[in-house]
């Protein structure tokens, strides 16, 4: 049996167990309700078009003798996803002919990306990719995983919009579910659709049946209809080019850093899985070293470590609902940071299949739960106003530590040994909790899911000014730089310039909002 048989076996029965249990619990039971299945759907065709842009594609061009070296353009692939936080205010904001009317702002967006992203993935799967002929195939792979990352911002801010106080954890997590349903099925399904082994359909009809993953979004919107899109303009006519601007791109900043603790939550979401990111940035390195075999890692984390996130990310749910936003935090927090002491002991013990296997499976078992926490928490705090902007920014910015972290990590490890730097990672989690503690104590992480209530419009009318301005814009080439640095291999120092950039706009943004809101001129 096929290890992504096996995968495929544990997920479905999680779902079966989740639901069977959610009939006679109360904490689960809005997993079965509307909007929770309709993000289940939603993640389903947000999760395949990666996967079978990264995954998939790789394999296939390794199939048709394509160099290992070319295969590595697949890495700029995935930038169009880390800096979509660009386009996001178009989504947001820019009415679309027809469409909008039709089926609002949501919907109109969702059906017009996911029409174009049928046509593009179908065109990909044509283009018969050759050595030395690869010019139209990369042209469809970059057009589809720009439209892929639009189509995530559509279904994250739908998301976000559709779901009740009371479900919108459960959403999260069938969300990701969905997601990953959509990774197997333009994973493993895929390649069984093509394969000789498989149904031996070849390549263009494998991903054009894949491409059918367009459709459960749309019977999803359809079934739940427009959700609680806010939008701010529809009573004016002849918006000029500026107005549009300041409320498209400029008001998201401006809404978000003029709420109290804006730079304390900023700076949370920034450190809160540093130690998480520094520990996945080396497991890898670290099994190699021990010395397990490939099938034992294969099985203990493929097998085991992805049936505990499967659980935990299940379990997320119920326990915000259990403890709270707050609580929910801390714990799945803590748990995180404390899950890498059992691989401090797997360093120790050495090559032992089951230390492995325990290891693995704890430290699965609460970042699936950590995820559900974090992304409800990472939703909760967009602003229904500006949700596609704030969410994408939001979620940009906490993979900014990722990023930071690979690089550190492997000196560390070289320094200070295998225990040593689990042990450090435990550390570097700390000042995370400390931060989420400060907020928590000041009152700027509520119990409730939705951490922004809504839009305080003296706030949004007043100057803007140079100085903060600059700082907004400052951030985002900042923010783009550190995230681009990774995927295109640039040098630690330029990395640094501007990570400088970035914390140099977001003084300029603090201080332009101190003197906004000590000007004599401010509403009171």
């Amino acid at each position: 049996m096929s290890v992504d048989l096996i995968r495929f076996l544990i997920f479905a029965g999680v779902l079966v167990a989740v639901v069977l249990v959610a009939l006679t619990s109360k904490t689960f039971r809005p997993y079965i309700r509307k909007a929770p299945l309709v993000a289940f759907l939603l993640g389903i065709s947000s999760g395949f078009p990666l996967t079978l842009l990264v995954a998939t594609m790789t394999f296939w061009l390794a199939k048709v003798g394509i160099d290992t070296a070319t295969i590595g353009f697949a890495v700029a692939l995935g930038i169009p996803y880390t800096i979509k936080f660009l386009w996001a205010p178009l989504v947001d904001k820019l009415h679309l002919p027809f469409l909008t009317k039709a089926f609002g702002q949501r919907r109109g967006w969702l059906f017009l990306i996911q029409g174009l992203l049928f046509v593009s993935v179908w065109q990909l799967g044509a283009s018969n990719p050759q050595p030395g002929h690869l010019g139209l195939f990369a042209v469809w792979a970059l057009i589809t995983a720009f439209l892929s990352a639009t189509q995530d911002i559509v279904i994250d801010a739908y998301r976000i919009e559709i779901l009740d106080e009371e479900e919108f954890a459960h959403g999260t997590a069938t969300n990701q579910f969905g997601y990953r349903t959509g990774n197997l099925i333009a994973g493993a399904g895929t390649i069984y659709f093509a394969s000789a082994e498989g149904l031996g359909l070849g390549w263009a009809t494998a991903y054009g049946l894949t491409a059918f993953c367009i459709v459960p979004a749309i019977l999803g919107a359809l079934w739940i209809g427009e959700g609680r899109f806010v939008d701010r303009f529809a009573h004016v006519s002849g918006m000029s080019a500026g107005q549009f601007l300041t409320e498209a791109v400029i008001n998201p900043f401006r809404e978000f850093l003029s709420r109290h603790g804006a730079f304390l939550i900023l700076a949370f979401v920034l450190l809160y899985k540093v130690g998480d990111a520094m520990g996945q940035a080396m497991l890898s390195p670290m099994i190699v070293d021990l010395g397990f075999a490939d099938l034992d890692y294969i099985s203990a984390n493929k097998i085991w470590g992805f049936a505990a996130l499967i659980v935990g990310s299940a379990l997320g749910a119920p326990f915000i609902l259990w403890l709270g936003m707050g609580r929910a935090l801390l714990i799945s927090g803590l748990m995180m940071m404390l899950s890498n002491i059992m691989f401090m002991v797997l360093a120790a013990t050495g090559n032992s299949y089951w230390m492995l296997v325990a290891a693995i499976g704890t430290e699965n078992l609460t970042s699936g739960i950590g995820l559900t926490v974090f992304t409800t928490y990472l939703s909760g705090l967009s602003s229904i106003a500006y949700t596609a902007t704030q969410f994408a920014l939001l979620s940009s910015f906490a993979g900014v530590g990722r990023t930071f972290m690979a690089g550190p990590a492997g000196i560390v490890a070289d320094k200070v040994g295998w225990i040593g730097f689990w042990g450090f990672t435990v550390v570097a989690a700390i000042p995370g909790m400390l931060l989420l503690w400060l907020l928590w104590s000041k009152g700027y992480v509520v119990k409730g899911i939705r951490q922004t209530e809504g839009v305080n419009e003296a706030t949004l009318k007043e100057p803007i000014g140079a100085g903060r301005l600059a700082g907004f814009a400052l951030v985002v080439v900042g923010l783009v730089g550190v995230l681009l640095s990774q995927p295109l291999k640039w040098e630690n120092a330029t990395t640094a310039i501007y990570a400088a950039v970035l914390v140099l706009g977001a003084v300029l943004a603090w201080l332009g909002k101190r003197r906004a809101m000590v000007s004599p001129e401010s509403p009171r």
